[in-house]
């Protein structure tokens, strides 16, 4: 396995030649063992991204890839591949689909959202599975989905029984091109990323692909909602340094009044803020990335969700305001700010995740709340 930066290397060379399609992209990080040199085995088996590797691969195509590119990527390494490697003991067919993704053979949708309530609520989740002896029928929806439109399988969220309980979800691992099973593009925005609505209409499959174990789907998706949020934090702390940089550069460049833009002091205390901002993003991911699964507590997760979503959004729109009308031009940051926003919502909006923050005070504010 490659160093540190032979890593960055390994991936910069397969992004170079893959263009700004992300199946191509997939395709050559697994040709060149990107996808599987993200990983090092737990001891228990399962597949944990290295935090300092997930880092430097979405940070390295961040730095060539549009957002939703990289969002096609993110999705999969840190939370669909760790899935189906986990489940793979109970399921073959989870384990012989996570090998093709490694390999960059196959990509996989995670279809958790879904259609009938809002994100964050799963365990309200209406999509349903009936199991049979040897067959299962799913139906349902899933909206706002990554890689929804050119994915080969769908690893489904879905109800097998009424009770409102955490046991009551499964998975179901859907072939994308099956009888049954529609997707349609939901945004003109996240350009390569596949972000779609699915729809289940009556899918009918081998029971095989009801992965892992019946009503332990909530539970280990839990599991992987640390590694996630981190991944979320390093790809936006990536994302900010980038742009900080080149409105440094930008500032530097513009003059007016014989002097540059980056010489007004008020300037330069709006810019320095930014970097407050981004340092307190780093400093918790630091924090993070210190643990194997990515947070050490439910409110310290929070934090760094939460975190993430009010920095990013601070940073891009400051550096949009400061750079003016040339913040509008193709690729610039008033766009990017329209897309960076998913840094907000997705996984959980902010003020969710402010509110739950909230609720784990006692415990953050290590007992002097009480």
């Amino acid at each position: 396995m490659p160093d540190l930066a032979g890593f960055r290397a390994l991936v910069a060379g397969a992004a170079a030649g893959a263009g700004r399609d992300a199946r191509t992209l997939w395709s050559r990080l697994g040709a060149a063992g990107v996808l599987r040199d993200v990983y090092h085995a737990s001891p228990d088996g399962a597949l944990e991204p290295d935090p300092a590797r997930l880092g430097a691969l979405l940070t390295e195509l961040d730095a060539s890839n549009p957002l939703g590119v990289v969002l096609s990527v993110c999705v999969p390494v840190a939370t669909v591949i760790p899935l189906l490697a986990e489940v793979s003991g109970h399921s073959p067919l989870a384990g012989k689909v996570a090998e093709r993704a490694l390999g960059g053979e196959s990509i996989v949708a995670l279809a958790v959202t879904d259609s009938c309530v809002p994100g964050s609520e799963l365990i309200d989740t209406r999509t349903e599975v009936d199991i049979g002896d040897t067959e299962i029928t799913l139906r349902g929806g899933k909206d706002w989905i990554t890689n929804a439109t050119h994915c080969d399988h769908i690893l489904v969220l879905c109800r097998h029984r009424d009770a409102r309980h955490f046991s009551s979800l499964s998975w179901v691992l859907a072939p994308a091109d099956a009888e049954g099973v529609s997707a349609c593009p939901a945004t003109g925005l996240f350009a390569g990323s596949g972000v779609g609505h699915l729809r289940f209409d009556g899918l009918r499959l081998d029971r095989d692909h009801l992965v892992g174990r019946p009503g332990r789907a909530l539970a280990s998706f839990a599991r992987r909602v640390g590694t996630e949020r981190l991944a979320g934090a390093l790809w936006a702390q990536g994302l900010c340094r980038r742009v900080l940089a080149d409105t440094r550069r930008w500032l530097a460049g513009r003059t007016a009044g014989g002097r540059t833009q980056w010489e007004n002091p008020a300037i330069r205390q709006r810019f320095g803020r930014c970097l407050v901002d981004l340092h307190h993003l780093d400093a918790l991911c630091a924090l993070h990335s210190s643990d194997p699964t990515g947070v050490t507590s439910a409110g310290e997760g929070m934090v760094l969700k939460a975190a993430v979503g009010l920095s990013v959004a601070q940073i891009l729109r400051e550096c949009a305001d400061l750079r003016g009308a040339d913040a509008f031009r193709d690729g610039g940051e008033a766009g990017l700010c329209m897309e960076a926003a998913m840094f907000g919502i997705a996984g959980g909006a902010t003020g969710t995740m402010l509110a739950g923050v909230a609720d784990h005070a006692d415990t953050l504010l290590g007992g002097f709340g009480s």
